[in-house]
């Protein structure tokens, strides 16, 4: 299954002919979703005597049939196993990422979680290029000249976050301070070129709430400890 959303698949899998004709079937669901909407389609067809993996496609179309492109999915090892020359074949990278079969969809929102932080940031970088009236090609190849410090950022904020470090110490890349510090020269500039404010402001929010629980000082990693409600 490859369509537009949970509710197309449900439309096209539940009826009675299909119920009886996927019995003693494998049924692969590649549509994006959510992890309880994979839980929930996986018990339906596991009911009707049917296997069920549930997957996530992390690549655009040019990238299916190649080694570049990867796909997660998740449900029972020994059905993916038995299988893997066929999701092989649709990607080099096909990978098992375990039992629970909601695991591929969440990690499919964790990583567009990333794509989008991404995205949306170039978007605030483009404009205020162009407010500042920065060509955009040199946007671009200073992008490049930084792109491996904001990686090795990414990768660390994830090490300490779950090693539950958030106190600085002696291999703190960067506290809080300094980043709301510099956080608040953006924040004036967009005021300034009346720049739309609205993911910036998310942001904002999260860096006072942990700023008034005292962390401040902090590794940037102790934000993490804010993104709930």
């Amino acid at each position: 299954m490859n369509v537009s959303d949970y509710t197309a698949t449900t439309a096209l899998l539940r009826n009675e002919t299909v119920a009886s004709a996927i019995r003693d079937k494998l049924v692969v669901e590649l549509t994006s979703g959510t992890p309880h909407g994979a839980r929930e389609a996986s018990h339906w067809i596991v009911e009707r005597g049917a296997r069920y993996l549930d997957g996530a496609i992390m690549a655009t179309p040019d990238f299916i049939g190649t080694d570049g492109g990867t796909i997660l999915l998740s449900g029972p090892r020994e059905v993916f196993d038995s299988n893997r020359d066929v999701f092989q074949a649709l990607s080099g990278n096909a990978q098992h990422v375990g039992e629970e079969p909601g695991l591929a969809n969440a990690l499919d929102s964790a990583l567009l979680a990333l794509m989008w932080g991404a995205l949306f940031g170039t978007l605030n970088a483009i404009a205020v290029s162009q407010a500042e009236r920065i060509d955009l090609g040199e946007l671009a190849r200073q992008w490049t000249a930084t792109a491996p410090v904001v990686e090795g950022l990414v990768a660390d904020l994830i090490k300490r976050t779950s090693a539950g470090r958030f106190a600085s110490d002696d291999e703190t890349l960067s506290s809080i301070s300094p980043h709301y510090g510099a956080f608040q020269h953006l924040l004036e500039l967009m005021e300034a070129r009346k720049i739309d404010r609205s993911v910036v402001d998310g942001y904002d929010k999260i860096f006072r709430r942990a700023i008034a629980s005292g962390h401040l000082h902090d590794d940037f990693a102790a934000l993490s400890q804010f993104m709930k409600e």
